[in-house]
């Protein structure tokens, strides 16, 4: 089959590669020639473990192809999908639906017999209407099929969630359409992936629902982690305890300093202003908003308060600058106010992360960045573990008690255990967990 994928970040070049590796003939486009050229070079424009090699293989074996032009790759196409950007609008809140407008009347000039034209992009309710009034207008002529089939791929781990999903939602009443949808999907059969056709609103409405039903459960345990450590508890063994009960499960369940990246921010916010365009106000929702923008400074607190209260002057190192390890996504990242909010408070910020360095630069001023966790903490008063990267878990407290100003750990995200911060003589700060000594 002849898939079109437009946008190559990081939804659309994941699936395109993904597809290939299926057997199908896919082809990337995107504007930005600079990318394209990169892509053909194999050069990544994003951090995803694995996706380098399998672009590698199947740009070799001829099934995947990287291209600026839309016209030639929509006209051989059996499907087309719309994976481009929908950032939240500045202003209102509201999905920027701007890049999806415009790919539908480009798509729809190009059109060439049946077609099956779908958003994969995460889109609010009601804009695969929009698109197929777009192309429709756009030519009255097409033969064409509007689908919507969001994605549900994780940071770190797309490949392996494309591949082996939990579910693939297809929002389309139209039968030609779900066929084509059902050969697209027909490699993973035999993974015994579940297919929900719906109707195409329902689906777009599921992405969002997901995105903010997971963002939920992180807020909540964010909370009974505070309320643990107000009563002496410990928030880690009260996710386990919730998360053995089948009907809550134990993903999501782990406190920290707050979710950020890509999705939950945005379309949690997406999903309020829905909501009140409809009249159908979301309480909860609000509430994990809210909550969350709140948390991630407040964690400035916690390194303010393992300092005695005292933090204007002294070197902080920071380890871990993207939302989520195995990336290099800042977007919204906790990291980004957890620095600001040192700053104002006068400290020195030097900082270390395995892969979002050079996309941190574009979020945050006056930071040092350093080499490796050692060099980052040289001379540091404090080492705060933001992101939970895997090097980040073994680490050297007898090095870093020798190079560290004064052996201080915060740990945002409980990668450690109090007691085992005592024995190594470390101030050992945490999130949700009473204090041991």
């Amino acid at each position: 089959m002849h898939v079109t994928i437009i946008g190559s970040g990081y939804v659309g070049l994941v699936s395109g590669a993904c597809f290939a590796d299926f057997g199908h003939e896919v082809t990337c486009v995107d504007k930005d020639a600079d990318k394209i050229a990169a892509l053909e070079r194999g050069q990544m424009p994003i951090y995803e473990p694995g996706l380098d090699d399998l672009v590698a293989n199947n740009v070799k074996a001829g099934r995947l192809k990287f291209a600026t032009g839309l016209p030639a790759a929509v006209k051989a196409a059996d499907a087309v999908f719309i994976a481009v950007g929908t950032p939240s609008r500045r202003g209102d809140g509201h999905a920027d639906l701007s890049f999806v407008y415009d790919a539908a009347r480009e798509i729809a000039r190009a059109l060439d017999g049946f077609t099956v034209v779908i958003t994969k992009s995460t889109v609010p309710v009601g804009t695969g209407d929009e698109v197929e009034r777009i192309i429709r207008e756009t030519r009255p002529d097409a033969d064409v099929a509007v689908v919507s089939n969001p994605e549900f791929l994780r940071e770190g781990a797309a490949i392996q969630d494309f591949k082996h999903p939990d579910r693939i939602v297809v929002g389309s009443e139209d039968e030609r359409a779900n066929g084509v949808m059902r050969d697209l999907y027909r490699p993973l059969y035999l993974n015994r992936a579940p297919i929900q056709f719906t109707e195409r609103r329902t689906a777009e409405l599921i992405k969002y629902a997901a995105n903010a039903f997971l963002a939920t459960k992180i807020t909540f345990i964010n909370e009974i982690a505070d309320l643990a450590e107000k009563v002496g508890a410990d928030v880690q063994e009260i996710a386990r305890g919730i998360g053995l009960d089948n009907r809550i499960g134990g993903k999501f369940l782990h406190a920290g300093p707050g979710f950020g990246g890509s999705c939950f921010p945005k379309d949690t916010l997406a999903l309020l202003k829905t909501g009140q365009d409809h009249e159908a106000p979301l309480r909860i929702v609000e509430a994990v908003v809210a909550v969350n923008d709140q948390r991630k400074r407040a964690m400035a607190r916690k390194v303010q308060h393992a300092l005695q209260g005292d933090v204007r002057g002294k070197t902080i190192a920071v380890l871990g600058l993207t939302f989520k390890p195995n990336t290099d996504d800042m977007r919204d990242a906790p990291s980004i106010p957890l620095i600001t909010a040192l700053q104002d408070m006068g400290g020195k910020v030097r900082a270390y992360d395995p892969a979002g360095m050079e996309q941190a630069k574009l979020y945050m001023s006056n930071v040092a960045f350093s080499d490796d966790v050692y060099a980052c903490a040289e001379g540091a008063s404090a080492l705060v573990i933001v992101t939970e990267w895997e090097e980040f878990r073994a680490l050297d407290f007898k090095r870093l008690k020798q190079v560290m100003a004064q052996p201080v750990l915060v740990d945002l995200r409980n990668i450690y255990r109090p007691e085992e911060m005592a024995r190594h003589g470390f101030a050992y700060e945490c999130v949700g967990r009473a204090k041991k000594t």
